[in-house]
Parts: structure tokens; sequence; C-alpha cells
């Protein structure tokens, strides 16, 4: 399932575009350091989903690079990135378990304890977005180093506790001085501002997280269908 998911995931970040030859099932597990066997089913699970299309001494093609998520009927960012021919890399800068501050959000939301997560999007090898997420301890069990190459919301899937109902709300706002460092903009620079609260079906939050985005290299999109 862990090969499946990293799989998956380069699928839908442009790492392995549209129409492109994934690499061979040997060179798989030389990567991941799995059996023939382990590689298979994964890339035959993708092949059902309708992701991958087997081509007899033509090697495995991807044929769909869009998903279906509970957290909503529309598409991810993301999704709209990779089809307008983008390619998305993501970048692991701290995961770990931190004890939360009485009087902070993280603290009314999770209590004492909560997994925090920050990563940086590249946009075509360029910062685009820092992302920090708080995540239930709910959750126990995560790998939290997965994340560099696996989805946030795949693994919380295979842990049970997947999102089903999202809040998003925007605002524009100042980043810490570390932030603007990572995203390479000018002190001072005002940056669109994405918080999620992120829900299971009982209605109990299950992550929380802020997106700082360099808008300056690519507008935030939302399609709606009509």
């Amino acid at each position: 399932m862990q090969i499946k998911s990293i799989v998956k995931d380069r699928i839908l970040h442009g790492v392995y575009p549209l129409g492109s030859i994934i690499p061979s099932e040997p060179q798989l597990e030389s990567e991941f350091g799995v059996s023939k066997i382990t590689v298979r089913n994964a890339i035959s699970e993708l092949v059902q989903e309708g992701y991958l299309e087997k081509g007899s001494g033509k090697g495995t093609k991807v044929i769909r690079n869009t998903s279906t998520s509970k957290l909503s009927k529309q598409k991810r960012f993301t999704e709209v990135l990779v089809e307008g021919g983008h390619r998305i890399r993501k970048e692991l800068l701290i995961a770990e378990v931190v004890v939360n501050e009485p009087g902070t959000l993280p603290h009314a939301l999770f209590g004492d304890q909560a997994y925090r997560i920050e990563r940086l999007y590249h946009l075509n090898d360029e910062p685009y977005i820092y992302y920090m997420h708080y995540l239930t301890m709910r959750a126990g069990g995560i790998e939290l180093s997965d994340l560099t190459s696996q989805s946030l919301y795949d693994m919380l899937e295979e842990h049970e506790v997947a999102p089903e109902k999202f809040r998003d709300e925007f605002a524009v706002t100042l980043a810490p001085a570390h932030v603007e460092q990572r995203l390479g903009v000018a002190a001072g620079t005002p940056l669109l501002k994405r918080s999620r609260y992120s829900y299971d079906g009982a209605g109990h939050l299950i992550e929380y997280s802020e997106g700082l985005y360099h808008t300056a290299l690519h507008s935030y999109v939302v399609n709606y269908d009509v």
C-alpha cells in the first residue's frame, strides 16, 4: 500500500506526467528496496484504478492524473496545477510531536499535544507554498518521515482517520521571517494565507493547517462545476 501511495502521489504531482512511462518494475524494486511481487501488486492496483496502463514491451504508461478525494468532489489545487503542465515537488522540513502552549490556537484545537508537520511545496522547482499542519494525536502510529514521499491525506486514510469534510478560511498576512526566507520573498511581502480545518464524519477535528502562498508565481485557483 505504501509503494502504491508513493507512485500515485508522484502521478498526481506531475513527477510522472500524463502520457509518460513510469520507471520499470526492477527500477522501482531497487529504489524502494522491496520484492518484485510488492512492486507488481502496487502497479496492478494503480492499473485497476485507472491511473496506469500496461503495454506489452512498451512499459507502463500514465493515463490519468486526477483523483477522487473524500475531502471534496472538486479537484485538489495541486491537480489543477499539474493539469496546467506544472510540476509539484514536496520537501519535508519538520515532522514531530509537540507540546502546545496554553493560550495558542493549537492548544485550543488539540489540547496538550499534537503532531506538527511543516512542508515546502516547489512549483517547477521554485518555492511556492509553505505548509504547517497540526494533527490530532488520535492519528497514532503514523510514520511522519514517510511524508517526504507520501500524501498526508492518503496516510490518514490508511490509519482510518481520513477527513470527510473541511472548512477553508482565506486571509492576507505577513509571514514570519523564516518563512519569507524559505519562499524567497522580500521582507514585508503580503502573502495569501489559507487556513484549513479538516473533520471526520462525526465532526471531530483531525487536522488544522496553514498554507502561505507565493502567489506572484501562480494564483490560487478554485474551479466550480455549475
